[in-house]
């Protein structure tokens, strides 16, 4: 059975532009050996009579023929509106030319006489580069017609800054670091990154290192030796290693604690690690994707986030708008929202009606897509007639509002971030009678999370139940 790469290279044609023709014969019947779809033409202006018909996706053209040469055919190319990508050929003394070639829109060049294994490589990192190209179309595509962009939803222009960075970032293997507020979704930009670049059929290890504790979370990056440690009873791989080749996501990167993220940084500037407990160094081929929902700069300025570490992730810089700052949104979640949990519950709810709308409209989302998404759910499975109507939603929404005996927050401007979140969170808790487990599911948040909240907006928990 052909693998992923075999079946890439079927999909792809190569014209070779060669004027010498034992050059030219060889160059074919190599490259079709390798897998690839060949036609050739002995010059430019052959070249461009078979453009037309066998619609190649790769020339690979000498750079010195009769006629016309290798750069005018790549401007002819462009004069065409051809979308191929062009490789060329030279002699080592017109690689000055050759140059001049890339700066024309050229994707590489190659020496003569022709090192094949670098040919062959580089040609199948075209062919991957083509596959996210094309995935890229789909997407646009998508986003015009659909207003989604992948898993993504939104047409704001903030979210379209979004996926314009992850068109940039993807194709390459630089680093990438993630900030937005708890829901916004950076989870899912990194699995798209993922998904659009030449990793993607390599594994996508995600870890929240947050949720592990200190003591745990070297073993769980870097794996450990059996006996390294009390309860270590056999050899563990860690995510560097699981994820070898791929993509790690570290998400809550400033939750790491100083030491663990020394180690982390020389990782990656060494792309070498040791297991606990191990004496040997391994090599690891892995792109890093981080995440906070801390600003940076204030991580790195406090103290929680090392500079140097903050310089070596930040090479592509990704901002999650929060849902407040994008409400022209809205529509397009909730309709995407009701249709996810119609399919899901066996529900038949078409819309949200006006005034519902309205709520909706006026809250903050201080949970972001999170808590739309809990509240479009909850909201499809009590609503009693084919539209959401105010009712159905839970009374925390309708903030500033007294409805149905239930208490609103009062905020006044000057009120600090941290006493509105105070109030919310206090609010949520009173609704639900202190159930911290159904608290964080309305605020959009973890269970971890609202209690590192509740432990540091100084908010007295008086239950210790599971909740």
């Amino acid at each position: 059975m052909p693998d992923r790469k075999t079946e890439d290279r079927l999909h792809e044609r190569i014209l070779i532009v060669e004027d010498d023709a034992a050059a030219r014969v060889g160059l074919e019947q190599l490259i079709r050996g390798w897998g690839f779809t060949v036609e050739s033409a002995r010059d430019g202006d052959e070249a461009l009579e078979k453009v037309t018909a066998f619609r190649p996706s790769i020339v690979l053209t000498d750079l010195v023929m009769p006629r016309m040469n290798g750069i005018e055919l790549l401007r002819a190319l462009q004069q065409q509106g051809e979308h191929v990508t062009t490789v060329i050929l030279t002699a080592q003394g017109t690689v000055e030319t050759a140059v001049e070639a890339l700066k024309q829109g050229a994707y590489d060049y190659l020496t003569k006489p022709v090192d094949l294994q670098r040919l062959k490589i580089l040609l199948d990192k075209i062919v991957e580069r083509q596959a996210t190209l094309r995935e890229v179309q789909v997407l646009r595509r998508q986003l015009r017609e659909q207003g989604a962009f992948g898993a993504m939803i939104g047409n704001s222009p903030e979210m379209r800054k979004v996926y314009h960075i992850i068109e940039q970032a993807a194709p390459t293997g630089a680093s990438v670091l993630i900030s937005g507020e708890s829901g916004t979704g950076k989870e899912l930009v990194a699995q798209s990154i993922h998904r659009l670049s030449p990793r993607a059929t390599a594994p996508y290890v995600p870890i929240n290192c947050a949720a592990i504790p200190d003591t745990l979370l070297e073993s769980e990056l870097f794996g450990h030796e059996k006996g390294a440690f009390t309860g270590a009873i056999e050899r563990r791989p860690g995510c560097f290693e699981l994820a070898n080749c791929g993509t790690l996501f570290l998400d809550e990167i400033a939750e790491m604690t100083p030491p663990t993220q020394v180690k982390l940084l020389r990782v990656l500037q060494e792309r070498t690690f040791r297991r606990l407990g191990g004496r040997t160094e391994q090599s690891v081929d892995i792109r890093v994707i981080a995440a906070t929902n801390a600003d940076p700069p204030g991580a790195v300025q406090s103290g929680k986030l090392r500079e140097d570490l903050y310089y070596r992730l930040n090479v592509f810089a990704i901002r999650l708008p929060p849902l407040r700052e994008r409400k022209e949104d809205l529509p397009l979640l909730i309709q995407s929202f009701i249709s996810e949990f119609n399919t899901r519950n066996e529900r038949a709810v078409a819309a949200v009606d006006e005034h519902a709308m309205r709520v909706l409209e006026r809250y903050s989302w201080p949970g972001n897509v999170r808590e739309l998404r809990n509240v479009i759910e909850r909201a499809t499975i009590v609503a009693e007639g084919r539209f959401i109507d105010v009712k159905d939603l839970p009374p925390l929404v309708d903030t500033g509002h007294e409805r149905d005996g239930q208490p609103g927050i009062a905020l006044s401007p000057g009120t600090t971030v941290a006493e509105a979140e105070r109030q919310l969170i206090l609010l949520t808790l009173q609704h639900t009678k202190d159930n911290k487990t159904h608290a964080a599911q309305m605020l959009g948040l973890s269970l971890k999370t609202l209690h590192n909240k509740l432990n540091r907006l100084k908010i007295k928990q008086e239950r210790s139940d599971e909740t």
